[in-house]
């Protein structure tokens, strides 16, 4: 049963939604804090403490910006038809792509879905069943996957270690 490519950009908007609450509330927390100082000379003694709250709150408010961007994104591109990708065809933005890779604990395989946000976010399939972490075509995996086909092997290198995957199929 193919996925529900639609019901999966729902979830990532919910969870792109959810960290945008998230930085809002801590934005207006350390916002608070700065401003909660109570007395003058607090304020002078606490003034170190002040700047460090004042740089959270502009820190929670970009990534706020940055996550309503990422939602923009993303509702414009599902806003369009998905691609459809014949199984052995190149994958592309829309495309979700089984891989697997041989490591010491013997064959794994994963499964990434190539969005134009959202990198990093684990969703999972209908029912709870199985996980699959989105990428951009900005990313390392991404920008090693677009354009190959069932059957390709590509390497990426995470966190100074190189990762070696098969594409095993394209949807």
């Amino acid at each position: 049963m193919p996925l529900d490519k639609h019901a999966l950009l729902g979830q990532l908007a919910d969870r792109l939604q959810q960290s945008d609450r998230l930085a809002h509330r801590a934005e207006a927390e350390a916002r608070e804090a700065a401003r909660s100082l109570a007395t003058e000379s607090e304020k002078k003694e606490d003034g170190r403490a002040a700047l460090e709250f004042g740089s959270l709150a502009t820190g929670q408010a970009q990534r706020a910006r940055r996550v309503q961007e990422e939602l923009q994104a993303l509702t414009k591109f599902g806003q369009a038809e998905f691609p459809r990708f014949p199984r052995q065809g190149p994958v592309g933005l829309g495309a979700i792509v089984d891989v697997s890779t041989e490591d010491e604990d013997g064959f794994s395989e994963r499964t990434f879905f190539v969005l134009p946000a959202g990198a990093g976010t684990e969703l999972t399939g209908p029912g709870g069943d199985g996980f699959l972490s989105v990428i951009t075509p900005a990313s390392p995996v991404g920008r090693a996957l677009m354009g190959r086909k069932a059957g390709d092997t590509v390497e990426v290198t995470l966190a100074g270690e190189v990762r070696e995957w098969t594409v095993l199929e394209v949807a």
